[in-house]
């Protein structure tokens, strides 16, 4: 199951040079949604700038993004009582031969109804008018400090599970893209990392140093424009120093830390590289009390500080994404206050946009 690495490099390098992605604070947001009915959440995620399919784990277990990632991985099963996803590493052995026998097989990685109930249906919508669209992923350091095995060890501590985690989800990120890249061609599928924020500190089991060393190369074998979206403080160095076409952030909790890593985030932009600000709030309490201009100020308090730094307010705003701050599964008001969110994130992105002529 070994890549050819320099041959897959060029060529996604190819791929990455190819289409630039546009910034002048489009809207778009994170792909988990509290809504049951697939056609609202469709339509919601469609509203956007840049759309994405929408994960619906309201609706069924499968679409947890830890589950919905899983399928094919051997020596996984779901416990949809206890809504829990065991891995056993007897289990993984004896799966192996089968997964082998797939491994060139493309449709084996591709997202399955089951999995993702809404998933075809996206593909099915034209969507070669927006200006990208989107796909997401959890990536492998979370989903292995999360998933444990049967001695309740995270499977990210076991050297040889680990590795072949990082390249099942390589083969998941690259059969979504060659999906998404076929209905636009600045289609691309961000990693979704809130392990990211753990794995930095002092975990036995899985140094930093070699954290970093397996997700540059995991990284270079992703297809199309590289994106990681996490809700975290991470080791936002690390993160910009990646080879990153986009970093997502909830800049309403942690844009103010962000920032301060003001040479990082110039050296990052002018690589080219684009910040979702996650913005607008999505849980019931703040979404009722905070007012457009309240969000458009607190946004522009980060960008001057940037700019006070020496990053030209050109160069942040055309190189900005705008989104809300986080999914959201917890409000008792179901999907209404996500709803509002996206409402709140149009209108921020219309007096921005006005402000600074990118109309």
């Amino acid at each position: 199951m070994a890549y050819d690495l320099k041959e897959q490099q060029i060529t996604i390098r190819r791929e990455n040079r190819s289409m630039k992605l546009p910034g002048n604070c489009l809207t778009t947001a994170m792909g988990i949604l509290p809504h049951v009915d697939p056609d609202t959440a469709l339509r919601l995620a469609l509203s956007l700038d840049i759309p994405f399919w929408p994960q619906l784990p309201r609706l069924s277990f499968y679409e947890d993004m830890y589950a919905q990632v899983s399928e094919h991985l051997p020596g996984i099963k779901l416990d949809f009582n206890a809504q829990v996803i065991r891995f056993n590493i007897k289990d993984f052995y004896e799966e192996l031969p089968a997964y082998i026998e797939n491994w060139e097989d493309p449709d084996y990685f591709r997202l399955s109804p089951r999995y993702a109930r809404v998933y075809r249906r996206f593909l099915a919508e034209d969507l070669a008018h927006y200006p990208a669209i989107r796909g997401q992923s959890i990536g492998p350091v979370s989903f292995g400090l999360k998933i444990v095995d049967e001695k309740q060890a995270p499977i990210i501590y076991n050297d040889e599970v680990r590795g072949f985690l990082y390249d099942f989800i390589t083969k998941k990120i690259q059969a979504q893209y060659r999906d998404l890249v076929a209905k636009n061609p600045r289609a691309f599928v961000w990693v979704d990392e809130p392990g990211l924020e753990l794995v930095f500190m002092a975990l036995t089991g899985y140094s930093s140093e070699r954290a970093r060393e397996d997700y540059r190369h995991f990284l270079a074998m992703l297809p199309g424009h590289k994106g990681v979206h996490l809700c975290g403080n991470p080791d936002w160095s690390f993160l910009l120093g990646l080879e990153l076409d986009i970093i997502s952030l909830d800049a309403l909790q942690w844009g103010h830390i962000f920032t301060r890593y003001t040479g990082e985030v110039k050296e990052f932009l002018q690589r080219g590289g684009i910040i979702s600000w996650g913005i607008t709030p999505t849980l019931t309490e703040e979404v009722e009390k905070v007012t457009i201009a309240k969000l458009v100020a607190q946004l522009e308090n980060l960008w001057d500080y940037l700019h006070g730094q020496g990053i030209s307010k050109e160069t942040i705003i055309t190189q900005a994404w705008l989104a809300p701050a986080r999914c959201c599964l917890v409000n008792a008001d179901g999907a209404a206050s996500v709803e509002k969110s996206f409402r709140l994130l149009k209108e921020v992105a219309g007096v921005i946009r006005k402000k600074y002529g990118l109309l």
